[in-house]
């Protein structure tokens, strides 16, 4: 399956998933660029597993290949990670017309592509997701960026990548843990664009992972192109992360992970917009089911007034007031926004 992204003004994109590609990647490439040199960027968890097969498909096909692995985890999505990045693409020679090859979940995709937006004021990159989250999600759009210590994915740039290449296969070797974190992210999808498909999770989406990814995939890919900067549409991407971002920001990126704070984050501003008359009733309880049914967690024991002090750091803040992003029904999301000094209040109604 093939998706293509158009997005103004910029060079178009596929998006090819098919079980099986991971070899196949270097040759799929080759005609895209006129690249000689390729740096392939990934992590401890995933370079044991796939850097090899990827870098000899590169190899087969004429690019000269360099490697780079970070410890894996969030603590890794800084300023510094991205200077040894590019520390890498200038030790290997890369030049302006050489590529850059993310392989790896979400902070590699993100970090790899920021590297890729200001080295040399900008170079190709190639995103290969190996996690699910980033499969449905991060690896597609042109979002890219570290965290700053002040707040998540607060530094950064939109940078679209050269192609993406989605093998369904690599989550054959995907922690359970990771596996729920994934579904987090086409859980939202569904509960702001895709009823369908959030139907689907609740009949047991695990039985058609392929759906869920295409699904997922088509819809931001769709978004993306009519929104590319986020000014509109694409703010309904972000739909459970302004809460979610604060708790992994308390927590210090050493408590939930990305996915599962999104899943509590979504649980929280629903059963707030519910309680507030925004939501049609009985949508969080439909929400909840569906996030116990995956093992995903929908309640934080962290202080209220913490995660709204927090959230207010947001990117969606603007001036005095935030974005939510709420649900009037599944399948039905939109924003509202709200003074950022009744933030706790809305919440606080909602949950007490």
């Amino acid at each position: 399956m093939v998706i293509t992204v158009n997005t103004k003004n910029l060079k178009s994109y596929d998006i090819t998933i098919r079980g099986g590609i991971l070899p196949e990647v270097g040759g799929l490439v080759r005609p895209l660029t006129k690249a000689k040199r390729v740096s392939i960027i990934s992590d401890t968890n995933v370079a044991p597993l796939y850097l090899k097969t990827v870098a000899d498909s590169f190899k087969a096909a004429g690019f000269e290949v360099s490697t780079f692995a970070f410890t894996a985890g969030e603590t890794s999505k800084t300023l510094d990670t991205v200077n040894r990045i590019m520390e890498c693409f200038l030790i290997n020679k890369l030049t302006r017309t050489d590529l850059a090859v993310a392989l790896g979940g979400g902070v590699v995709g993100d970090l790899t592509g920021f590297a890729s937006a200001i080295y040399l004021r900008g170079i190709d990159f190639v995103q290969i997701p190996t996690s699910l989250l980033a499969q449905v999600d991060s690896s597609v759009g042109g979002k890219t960026g570290c965290d700053l210590a002040f707040g998540k994915n607060l530094c950064g740039a939109f940078h679209n990548p050269l192609a993406v290449f989605i093998d369904e296969n690599v989550l054959k070797t995907l922690p359970p843990h990771y596996f729920a974190d994934g579904l987090a992210e086409a859980i939202k999808a569904g509960a702001i664009k895709l009823p369908h498909l959030f139907e689907l999770f609740e009949k047991g989406a695990e039985n058609d992972i392929s759906t869920v990814i295409y699904e997922s995939v088509k819809m931001k890919a769709q978004v993306v192109e009519n929104d590319f900067t986020e000014q509109g549409e694409r703010t309904l991407l972000n739909f459970g992360h302004t809460v979610g971002h604060a708790i992994e920001l308390y927590e210090n990126y050493r408590g939930l992970s990305h996915g599962q704070a999104v899943a509590v984050g979504m649980a929280l501003i629903t059963k707030a917009s519910e309680k507030a008359g925004l939501t049609e009733k009985g949508t969080y309880d439909r929400l909840v089911n569906c996030l116990k049914a995956y093992s995903l967690p929908f309640t934080t024991e962290i202080p209220l007034k913490d995660l709204a002090d927090l959230a207010v750091r947001d990117k969606k803040s603007s001036g005095d007031k935030i974005k939510l992003v709420l649900i009037e029904d599944i399948g039905k999301g939109y924003v509202k926004q709200i003074e950022i000094e009744n933030l706790y209040a809305f919440l606080k109604d909602g949950i007490c």
